[in-house]
């Protein structure tokens, strides 16, 4: 997809928003920070469908493709339609993100003290699930081979030996670099705090998802994560009881990038495409853009 020129007030990491309507640039200023602003959102899906989809693309060849590749899947999905979701406030304006980052921490082993480091994952509008699974695969690979050499470990080690003083002043004013738009591209590369949405799979630690907070640093607008699967026990239409499998997983996100019904409508669209997985093996049909 062509992007558009740059103009006057964009960032380097984002395009400006200037259409909408007075009320969306005056909440910024009423609700500054992201935790002032957030909203939690949880959804549970039958296992079904997904399981006998992940089974097939095993059979295919995709040794580790899991439900992870699934829902990560369908969230670019949803960019791709309801491009609202991939904007962001930063210095208290509205940008859009023109590609779509996953921020994710992952442990080189599940050791319960190994190392754990973060990984930045680009992805564009028009990625199947297979370019999912490729990027995703090889950006996890990339770091549990690194160990703790990554661009990320590399500037945390630095920061880590600077005084609690130095450290909290460096932060602060690379805070302030940020607001301005500013900050060095090197550190946002970097930085899991500045992305589309940071992802949890708990369900690797055999636990229920939780409602993460989002970061007040950066410009991460939303947060997902995903539980263990379980078993439950459901009547059906005959009432015959029927035990069926489910995963629940939650979403946190900055309500003032844009309005309810507009989030409902993605979170539903995301409902659908976990009922339909399929959909996710060809690219959409056309990708929507987002407003000037």
């Amino acid at each position: 997809m062509e992007k558009r020129k740059r103009k006057i007030g964009d960032r380097y990491d984002g395009r400006r928003v200037r259409t909408l309507p007075p009320m969306n640039y005056i909440s910024p200023f009423v609700m500054k920070a992201r935790n002032d602003a957030y909203v939690l959102f949880e959804n549970r899906i039958e296992l079904g469908q997904i399981e006998e989809y992940i089974r097939g693309k095993r059979r295919k060849g995709m040794r580790s493709f899991g439900f992870m590749h699934v829902i990560i899947s369908a969230y670019v999905r949803v960019l791709s339609q309801r491009p609202a979701l991939n904007r962001f406030i930063s210095g208290q304006r509205i940008f859009q993100r023109e590609e779509i980052v996953l921020s994710m921490m992952i442990k080189k082993s599940m050791s319960l003290n190994d190392q754990e480091t973060g990984i930045k994952t680009i992805f564009q509008p028009e990625d199947t699930i297979y370019d999912v699974y490729r990027k995703l695969d090889n950006s996890i690979q990339f770091a549990k081979e690194e160990g703790d050499s990554t661009d990320l470990d590399n500037v945390a080690r630095v920061l880590v030996h600077l005084p609690a003083l130095v450290l909290r002043f460096f932060v602060g004013v690379m805070g302030i670099l940020d607001y301005f738009g500013i900050m060095p591209k090197a550190l946002n590369r970097t930085s899991p705090f500045h992305a589309s949405i940071f992802f949890s799979n708990l369900g690797s630690l055999g636990i229920p998802p939780v409602f993460h907070h989002l970061y007040n640093f950066g410009n991460i607008p939303a947060f997902m994560t995903f539980g263990s699967k379980y078993t439950e026990n459901v009547l059906n239409k005959d009432g015959v009881a029927e035990r069926k499998k489910y995963i629940n997983y939650t979403v946190v996100l900055d309500e003032r990038i844009t309005d309810g019904h507009y989030m409902a409508n993605a979170l539903k669209y995301m409902e659908h495409l976990l009922k339909n997985p399929h959909e996710l093996d060809t690219p959409p049909e056309t990708v929507v853009r987002d407003l000037d």
